[in-house]
């Protein structure tokens, strides 16, 4: 029973499976794809390059991609069309401009904040343990550090 079963499982995924995309006729218009959408985001999944990702959006993408390659247009122009449609966060890498400082320098604003919170924590918890303990503690616990 158990292997009528799994004969029936693997013959419904095999009719339910998906056919392979077929690459572009010409195989340098899929290696221009390819090295286009490395420098690409995904703009479903965020986190993928369009070349990596297997959203739908990302074929579309692909697609129109292809399209502009046929159409003789350069990389740059490819980008340019593509970051007028759908803005910088479109590139892995966006260009530094006021519009996205906080996405380049935002982290290390923030990394600066928690050293200078830390800092200031670690001063005002030795400042209260030395509130805490006597004059004599005090000169004591120096006595010790310094030897």
């Amino acid at each position: 029973m158990k292997r009528w079963l799994w004969i029936l499982c693997m013959s419904a995924s095999v009719a339910w499976a998906g056919e392979a995309q077929p690459m572009a006729d010409d195989p340098k218009v899929e290696a221009r794809l390819v090295a286009i959408a490395e420098e690409l985001r995904c703009l479903v999944c965020q986190n993928e390059s369009l070349a990596s990702s297997h959203a739908e959006l990302a074929e579309d993408l692909r697609r129109e991609v292809r399209k502009l390659i046929r159409q003789d247009m350069t990389d740059a122009q490819i980008k340019t069309y593509l970051v007028e449609r759908y803005g910088d966060f479109v590139l892995y890498r966006p260009p530094v401009k006021p519009l996205t400082w906080p996405l380049w320098f935002g982290p290390f604003v923030l990394l600066g904040l928690a050293v200078w919170g830390l800092w200031r924590y670690l001063r005002q918890r030795k400042a209260l343990v030395h509130q805490r303990m006597s004059e004599a503690d005090n000169a004591q616990a120096d006595s010790l550090l310094k030897d």
